[in-house]
């Protein structure tokens, strides 16, 4: 299933999309595409809904991101190969953590907002990780069972706010709108495998990143079931799992985005998202 949240921000209405591509209105059976919904009796109930029965909705409505409610955005760092050897990083040995907080989160097709005072934001297509079930202290055997789905992220990044201001990196990552979430959830079941994905972004029509799930430092088992010994995962969580390499700081130069800049970007069969760069409003 292909689950998505539509309407205007802070007011998005849950959805699906059926086989003809038409976005169907699940506010009759679910109030949201999140918490207990995501678990496997909530997308059991959803699976059991007939697309063809619910409302359809008309034109092209603003997607929102396709997860609501979630308390936790987790981000893994350095978790591709080629990536770590684009940047001149020894590939880690765990898992690097890190935190994008909640108000970076927007729609996948939202604007971004370059921030005040910055000179180096960055791009990252990622394979987002969205939990459907408590995970507390799961081995890697049982990880993928405490999984609803995959979704694209853009872990948009300010580098200078990142590596130059001293402290951790979650300021260079958590300006607003520096989460673009979607288009949809994909339930795991349509996705064979979630590490044979190829993944792209352009900026402006020319391609800047060109990967593949299948150079992940750390698998996804590997990733749920580390982060559940450190800290309990809730359905809704969000974990984005890393980027290949064409990020704008791994270019010799640097090459960063500006105001009007468009970036595009996707993931096989999980759909694309498409953002424009503008000034940060207050």
């Amino acid at each position: 299933m292909k689950l998505l949240r539509y309407g205007p921000a802070g007011r998005e209405k849950p959805g699906i999309m059926d086989a003809n591509g038409q976005i169907r209105d699940l506010s009759g059976v679910v109030a949201d595409i999140s918490g207990d919904v995501l678990s496997p009796a909530g997308l059991e109930r959803i699976a059991g809904t007939d697309p063809e029965s619910l409302p359809v909705v008309d034109g092209k409505p603003r997607l929102g991101p396709c997860v609501g409610a979630m308390q936790k955005i987790l981000c893994i760092g350095l978790n591709y190969s080629d990536h770590a050897a684009e940047t001149g990083a020894t590939p880690p040995t765990e898992p690097i953590v890190f935190t994008k907080q909640l108000n970076a989160l927007c729609g996948p097709n939202d604007d971004v907002e370059k921030p005040r005072g910055s000179q180096a934001l960055d791009w990252e297509v990622e394979l987002a990780v969205i939990i459907g079930s408590r995970a507390k202290y799961v081995s890697e055997a049982d990880a993928m069972d405490h999984v609803a789905g995959f979704a694209v992220m853009n872990d948009v990044s300010e580098r200078d706010f990142q590596t130059q201001r001293q402290g951790q990196w979650t300021k260079g990552k958590s300006h607003d709108t520096f989460g673009p979430l979607g288009p949809w959830l994909v339930t795991k079941d349509e996705v064979a495998d979630p590490h044979a994905l190829g993944m792209w972004l352009d900026v402006n029509g020319e391609r800047r990143q060109t990967g593949n799930t299948s150079t992940l430092i750390f698998d996804v088992p590997h990733v749920v079931s580390y982060l559940s010994q450190f800290m309990t995962l809730m359905p809704g969580d969000v974990i984005s799992t890393g980027t290949p390499p064409g990020v704008g700081m791994g270019m010799k130069p640097p090459r960063y985005l500006n105001v009007g800049d468009v970036m595009t970007l996707g993931i096989d069969g999980l759909g694309e998202q498409r953002q424009t760069v503008v000034e940060a409003r207050a």
